[in-house]
């Protein structure tokens, strides 16, 4: 089997991308000089010849051809009409220069040629191009000197510089491998520099903060879970204990009772933490119209077949979106808040206004502190005048009430009660 193909760091990448873009236009920047250089020397020799030539046809038109053989650096035939040779100088014995004019190659060497008219013929001149071929090869070996040297010097820097930027990163990657779950209280350092490598570790500090309140929040859970279950297990074990070493001391109904009581107790409490986890998980909810007044006048109606005192005159008409079931859950678990902490009476109230529907349930218990207001929409969490789980619940039915209406859209809030003790109120969006 092919081993996987290693993949190249992002070092190397961007430094091979720096160095093939530069390389590329520095490539294509040389090969133009070169080519507008080369273009320009050959137009100036051309124009220096075809102006040197226009000298000498104006000096044999004045003295005649022998005028020719007085030169001794220029290389310069004299033809007549028919394309005889009549006078060359003494550079131009090498043989017939040709009659067209461009580069040719004459003794040997590369030469060019231009004519100009006289008054009884063509006076030919040729100029060598040799340091002209000489200087461009010159600079074609300076300008591919300077690509390489310009090349390696970018690829250096750009080696250097990315590498200095990315070895934040790499510290970074280090000190996060570093975390585990037991050490999540870790964080990493943030360089002073400000920049996108600041931000990075800011974002890392702030998800392993989330991760670690997560985890503390899921031990804490788990064992107050625990803790919650353990006490109904251990009521029926110990009237199993006592039915089998005293079965005169208990009868199998008592037992019974005690099994079912003490089994609803935890149903109750998975049922509830079912529910915490699906909200915890964000699940889809169904949407409906539901009327809050409808469910909180049949909560009225059970608290009243229970006997209990219910003031009912605050519900009014209002409806919004949402999952009916979740809902009533709600209205229900602040009832049985009230009933549980009221002395005497309880008031339900459901109003809309300003396009929410607010919820109201109070009680003229004690009340609850407002250091404690908080804390009480915590999972199993119970103030100590309520800890007694007889007169107590689960401690997850405001945690429930609380996690229901940040689904539905709402938030839930403690107040003052004008009857002395709690008022609950909830708020959620209304139907349009």
């Amino acid at each position: 089997m092919a081993e996987p193909r290693r993949r190249r760091s992002l070092r190397t990448r961007i430094t091979a991308a720096a160095t093939l873009v530069v390389a590329a236009a520095l490539v294509v920047g040389a090969l133009a000089f070169y080519g507008i250089l080369s273009v320009s020397i050959h137009d100036a020799t051309a124009r220096a010849a075809e102006t040197r030539a226009e000298q000498l046809a104006a000096r044999i038109d004045a003295e005649g051809p022998s005028a020719v053989a007085e030169l001794d650096d220029d290389i310069v035939q004299v033809r007549d009409g028919a394309g005889r040779v009549v006078a060359s100088s003494e550079e131009a014995d090498s043989g017939d220069l040709p009659g067209a004019e461009g580069t040719v190659i004459y003794d040997d060497e590369p030469m060019l040629v231009v004519a100009e008219d006289l008054d009884d013929g063509t006076l030919l001149l040729a100029l060598p191009v040799e340091d002209d071929a000489q200087t461009l090869a010159t600079v074609a070996v300076l300008l591919a000197f300077a690509v390489v040297a310009v090349v390696a010097l970018v690829a250096g820097i750009t080696w250097w510089v990315v590498g200095r930027a990315l070895r934040p990163v790499s510290r970074i990657r280090a000190e996060v491998d570093d975390i585990t779950a037991e050490r999540l209280d870790r964080r990493v350092a943030v360089p002073p520099s400000g920049d996108e490598i600041a931000a990075l570790a800011g974002t890392m500090n702030r998800m392993l903060d989330r991760l670690d309140a997560a985890a503390t929040a899921q031990r804490r859970f788990v064992s107050d879970a625990s803790h919650e279950l353990r006490s109904p297990l251990a009521t029926i074990r110990q009237h199993a204990e006592l039915a089998q070493l005293h079965p005169e001391a208990t009868s199998v109904d008592e037992f019974a009772s005690v099994v079912h009581d003490e089994g609803l107790r935890m149903q109750e409490l998975v049922d509830a933490l079912l529910l915490l986890a699906r909200l915890d998980e964000r699940a889809v909810l169904q949407r409906d119209e539901v009327d809050v007044d409808d469910l909180a006048l049949a909560e009225v109606k059970r608290l009243r077949a229970g006997g209990v005192v219910v003031d009912a005159s605050g519900v009014h008409a209002a409806r919004v979106r949402g999952d009916a079931r979740l809902l009533g859950r709600l209205v229900r678990n602040l009832a049985d808040n009230a009933v549980r902490h009221a002395r005497s009476a309880v008031a339900i109230g459901v109003v809309e206004d300003d396009g929410q529907v607010l919820l109201t349930v109070d009680d003229d218990g004690a009340g609850i502190p407002a250091e404690e207001r908080e804390r009480i929409f915590e999972r199993f969490v119970r103030l100590d005048e309520a800890r007694a789980r007889d007169a107590g619940g689960s401690g997850l039915g405001l945690a429930i009430v609380r996690a229901i209406a940040e689904a539905e859209g709402g938030s839930v809030r403690v107040e003052d009660s004008p009857r002395g003790g709690a008022r609950f109120a909830v708020a959620l969006p209304a139907s349009p």
